[in-house]
């Protein structure tokens, strides 16, 4: 997993047999990524450009999987997955700070649980 684009960084996963996932903000670095052999690419900002970028840049590289990050939350999850994302990336909003502050890893786990159950519904 990379915060950039990076050829090296996907050449390297795959020599040690491990996914890569780069990260693009472009339709251009999208491509790029892909055509290098990314297994997925890492969208960034993706609550930037919100859930109806996904469809519009898999409408012309529907073979490209697209996993958004930032910005992922209970209220957008469904969004994404229905505008053509392949996986969410999911930080503070599964992580909240009172929660880990308190060692409260319950709400964690929750919240996980519920992300999960978005994404099979959205996707039955």
């Amino acid at each position: 997993m990379s915060p950039v684009l990076n050829v090296g960084m996907i050449e390297m996963a795959h020599r040690y047999d491990k996914v890569a996932v780069p990260g693009a903000f472009t339709p251009t670095e999208i491509i790029t990524a892909w055509q290098n052999g990314a297994d997925l690419v890492k969208v960034f900002p993706a609550g930037r450009v919100g859930p109806t970028f996904f469809k519009d840049v898999l409408g012309p590289l529907p073979q490209v999987r697209l996993v958004p990050t930032g910005g992922v939350n209970l209220d957008t999850a469904a969004e994404f997955i229905k505008n053509g994302a392949a996986a969410l990336c999911v930080g503070s909003a599964m992580m909240p700070k009172a929660a880990m502050a308190e060692g409260r890893f319950e709400v964690i786990t929750d919240l996980a649980c519920h992300f999960v159950e978005i994404v099979r519904q959205t996707r039955a």
